[in-house]
């Protein structure tokens, strides 16, 4: 049975070893010039076997390509062959010296002590590299708007109660105790309650509540910029915000009272749109049987006209209409009919039989004051 040679365990050069080292020399230097010095003669050595390496296969190349020159002498019976074959006799002596120099090479090595360098070396590595989850799936808008109404559907009465809280100790317990409210949702809801607030002219609790959601949002802010969970970022926003600290402070109310502004413009704004809503549904309302505004015509009628509509003097209507130029009362006439100020024909009923009477006196004047007056009302 065959032993384990332990010899080359016998000298090993370590460059640390305290055993021979003087009080007064620099233990530290000692072990580092020791180690460098080491180093040194290591890479000289490889230095030397890579010079060795690249001699030897230049000149196996020139072994190689010198044999083919032979050959192709000795097939063309070349005056040169006999030349040619004691070179080639002498690069191959100089093979010879290439191994030698090889074999005294590795002995050299063999000889050399073992060191922590060459001790250990690597059997297998591997490396790892952690890779960044890939972002969420960028969602579409009608995506988003779904996400958002079920959301508020399902905790809707959990976000009303945190944006009444008023204590900083009420407000971080109570999201740690609901922690799914720390959210893009939360925030997006309590944004449009401060709005429907003002809306309602409920000036004090929209502040309270916009209070809410700036705290929410600076918890979602703290998470982007730490690339985190909102949810574990709950306890230090509040941590931060007690301690006072002047500029996160003058941040927060920097933030919220621009907040505030930005709810009563968008309030002032969502009250225009309802009334400018409400106009045109009045408007068209209005209309007359040709799409026309009354009010828009009455407005745009000649002086004299509409101060005969407006006093509801069919006589003077019935004059003024004579006196303007037979094609411009036509076209007034024709945007009356359109909007229904006037009702051509309403009062054929009554002139049945009184055929001189009507004979030539255009559209029923009665029913045009008629009209007139029930227009005014509607407008009023």
């Amino acid at each position: 049975m065959s032993t384990i040679n332990y010899s080359k365990w016998d000298h090993i050069e370590i460059s640390d070893d305290e055993d021979d080292t003087h009080p007064n020399i620099d233990t530290p230097s000692l072990f580092r010039w020791r180690h460098q010095a080491r180093v040194d003669r290591m890479e000289e050595q490889k230095k030397k076997k890579d010079k060795l390496e690249a001699d030897k296969q230049g000149h196996q190349q020139k072994v190689a390509a010198m044999k083919r020159k032979v050959k192709e002498a000795e097939e063309s019976a070349s005056a040169e062959f006999e030349k040619l074959k004691i070179e080639l006799s002498e690069l191959e002596k100089q093979e010879e010296e290439y191994k030698k120099k090889e074999d005294d090479l590795k002995k050299e090595e063999k000889l050399t002590p073992l060191n922590i360098d060459t001790i250990c070396k690597d059997g297998k590595s591997k490396t790892l590299i952690n890779k960044a989850p890939p972002p969420p799936k960028e969602m579409t808008e009608e995506e988003k708007i779904e996400k958002q109404q079920e959301f508020t559907k399902k905790y809707k009465t959990q976000i009303r109660k945190y944006g009444m809280l008023q204590k900083w100790d009420d407000s971080k317990q109570y999201l740690m105790d609901n922690n799914y409210l720390v959210c893009e949702e939360t925030a997006n809801y309590l944004v449009i309650w401060c709005i429907d607030l003002e809306v309602e002219e409920k000036t004090d609790l929209m502040k309270h509540v916009s209070h809410q959601c700036i705290v929410m949002q600076f918890i979602l802010e703290l998470a982007k910029s730490l690339t985190t969970d909102p949810r574990s970022c709950v306890g230090a926003f509040f941590s931060r915000i007690k301690l006072g600290e002047k500029q996160y402070t003058d941040a927060f109310n920097d933030e919220l009272g621009s907040f505030r502004e930005r709810i009563k413009e968008r309030a002032r704004i969502r009250i225009e749109e309802a009334m400018k809503e409400y106009e045109e549904e009045e408007r068209k309302k209005r209309l007359g049987p040709g799409g026309l505004d009354p009010v828009e015509v009455m407005e745009s009628l000649p002086e004299k006209l509409r101060l005969c509509f407006e006093s509801q003097d069919i006589g003077a209507l019935q004059k003024a209409v004579t006196e303007i130029p037979e094609k411009e009362a036509a076209y007034h006439i024709q945007r009356c009919i359109d909007s229904g100020l006037w009702v051509p024909g309403g009062n054929e009923d009554k002139s049945e039989g009184t055929e001189g009477e009507t004979e030539g006196a255009g559209p029923d004047l009665e029913t045009t004051t008629s009209k007139t007056e029930e227009t005014y009302e509607e407008v009023d």
